[in-house]
């Protein structure tokens, strides 16, 4: 929690100010029960209406200018703990965004999101209590009882052992207290967890008919996370009667004292009933004390958990390069074996594997392994092989979203690791297997991989990927489209976000099987659209349609994360078993002329 403070350095006024008016409004609280005193021990006892009048004006002036103090105080506790918040959620997106695809798959979707919204929201309440009452209620505390000793020494001896009593009732409470809520917040990011998995999974839970299945193992985590809340509920429920039973017993205790005082002269009525007002203050600020220190367990124990995440540093390191130039560009192919191959080692290559190897942390096997093939400016490069073959692992290592674990990964001669990400992304458009979608127009869509697009070249890039007709239908580029594209089709997603990058014209261009869910006729004009853009970019097309790949420049074949085969749809088909099998399972073999 300590690491989070210093998104409250730029609220140092507030701090200050804040706990400085509330021990204001406290000192003039504390002067109340004297002023009582006095109008029973001298206005009342000598029927001095006009004393009592003044010393209730008195009263009543004390009380406005309390208001004030706490008016004061809760607008710099509030402005400081809002603006905390706020740049923490800040800085925590910003941190969450500069983590590679290696920890944010670690951390999972639901874990960040219970820490940018619940847990910030809790460590913003903690600093709004804390700059209010972590100093208020202690200085009334300790305030009362020195109040008590200039009143009367033995009546002021009772308020020492109960103080200590209740001080050791809140420390025991809280450290029962404090691991349970610390397990309340982690069965929260598992109700959480499993509650976005449904709600994102709707459809293929409805069509397998696994409703009731899914609302046991939702009640099954519910009831963990109630049992826990439970339990921590309990003992926090302890704190207020088992202060009230001290307080009220120390009260009794301070009457029936005080009255045989009062016999003997030692005391007047009127300092009994300051005493009195005292203890009850005692008893208000010691539980707004145990209730702040709950609150601030729970923002400490919220503030922690924000603390690792911000401990996860990127398993990446930036490089400094922050251009790229394809001038130079190696002229060399890594294992050279046909005579294509050799015709265009003079060509400079934009993108080139060199014995690439990838394994995910955590995992014992290999995604990718001894991965070796280079593209030449204005290629296209058809990946293809079965589910889980490695298509996907190999495309996301070339704008670097994940490390390679061997080998080397070369955008225009250069290893990706020496590029800048802004500089290195800026040059790779990637059309990824799920079509996102923001909400906003399709013009806001559309400039999100280039604000200065002019509507002219976004009609360009929609009429290169075949959505023209899906924006005319819509109502032109000022149509909304909803979170995620939920009102438009699949085909009509993946066409305009396929729209999307060709508007910030990349000079590499990866389609992580972006047209699955288009006709072999928007395919077709798609890919053959692409092939006529004027600045020539290297195309990646992933996919397990043979039709799409079959007149790829160069066709890579993966299995089981290793290299089967490449080369051309001809040349693969007489010399890959594995491109055979997928060709021939989607064609009829007398079709091979």
């Amino acid at each position: 929690m300590k690491k989070l403070l210093i998104y409250l350095k730029p609220y140092k006024k507030e701090c200050i100010c804040a706990p400085l008016f509330k021990m204001l409004e406290a000192t003039f609280e504390l002067f109340v029960p004297l002023v009582i005193a006095a109008i029973i021990d001298t206005g009342i006892a000598n029927r001095d209406k006009g004393y009592i009048v003044r010393m209730s004006l008195l009263l009543v002036a004390l009380g406005l200018i309390g208001v004030v103090c706490a008016v004061t105080a809760q607008y710099f506790s509030a402005r400081a703990a809002v603006g905390f918040a706020s740049r923490l959620r800040h800085a925590l997106f910003s941190h969450l965004q500069g983590l590679s695809y290696a920890e944010i798959d670690r951390l999972g979707t639901s874990t960040m999101i219970t820490r940018m919204t619940s847990d910030v929201n809790q460590a913003q309440s903690g600093v709004n209590m804390t700059l209010r009452l972590f100093l208020r209620s202690p200085f009334i505390v300790a305030g009362a009882m020195v109040m008590a000793f200039t009143i009367d020494f033995q009546a002021a001896l009772i308020f020492a052992a109960v103080i200590v009593l209740l001080f050791v009732i809140v420390y025991i409470l809280m450290r029962i207290s404090v691991p349970l809520m610390r397990q309340v917040q982690q069965r929260l990011d598992g109700i959480l967890g499993i509650t976005r998995e449904n709600l994102t999974g709707v459809r293929v839970i409805r069509a397998f008919g696994q409703e009731e299945f899914e609302q046991e193992e939702f009640e099954k985590k519910n009831a963990l996370f109630t049992s826990v809340q439970k339990k921590a509920g309990k003992v926090s429920a302890l704190m207020n009667p088992l202060t009230y039973v001290v307080i009220n017993g120390a009260i009794i205790w301070l009457i029936w004292t005080g009255a045989v005082r009062v016999n003997v002269g030692a005391l007047s009525q009127g300092e009994v009933v300051a005493l009195y007002n005292y203890m009850s203050q005692i008893l208000v600020e010691l539980i707004k004390f145990a209730n702040l220190l709950v609150t601030i367990n729970k923002a400490i124990a919220c503030g922690n958990r924000i603390a690792a995440v911000f401990d996860v540093t990127s398993s990446m390191t930036e490089g400094t390069v922050d251009t790229i130039s394809g001038q130079n560009a190696e002229k060399m192919l890594p294992n050279k074996t046909t005579a294509r191959e050799n015709r265009e080692k003079e060509q400079p290559f934009a993108v080139c594997f060199e014995h690439v190897s990838l394994t995910y942390p955590g995992s014992q096997d290999t995604s990718l392994e001894d991965i070796n093939f280079a593209a030449p400016q204005g290629s296209v490069i058809g990946i293809i092989g079965g589910t889980g073959s490695g298509k996907t692992s190999l495309v996301n290592l070339i704008p670097r979203f994940y490390e390679a674990t061997e080998g080397s990964v070369q955008i225009y001669g250069r290893d990706v690791r020496e590029y800048r990400y802004q500089t290195l992304r800026d040059c790779i458009g990637v059309v990824p297997q799920k079509a996102v979608l923001f909400h906003g127009t399709i013009r806001d869509n559309m400039k999100y991989g280039c604000e200065n697009a002019s509507d002219a070249q976004i009609m360009e890039a929609l009429r290169t990927a075949q959505a023209l007709d899906v924006v005319e239908k819509k109502g032109g580029l000022d149509a909304v489209i909803d979170q995620g594209g939920r009102n438009l089709s699949g085909g009509q997603r993946q066409r305009l976000t396929i729209a999307r990058v060709l508007v910030s014209r990349p000079r590499i261009l990866i389609l992580d099987d972006s047209a699955s869910a288009l006709d072999y006729a928007t395919d077709a004009a798609l890919r053959e659209a692409i092939r006529r853009l004027p600045d020539a970019p290297v195309v990646f097309i992933v996919s397990q349609r043979a039709a799409s790949i079959r007149h790829a420049d160069q066709i890579l074949v993966l299995d089981d994360g290793r290299e089967a085969g490449k080369g051309t749809h001809e040349e693969l088909l007489k010399s890959c078993k594995v491109y055979q099998e997928i060709y021939y399972s989607q064609y009829q073999k007398e079709v091979q002329a």
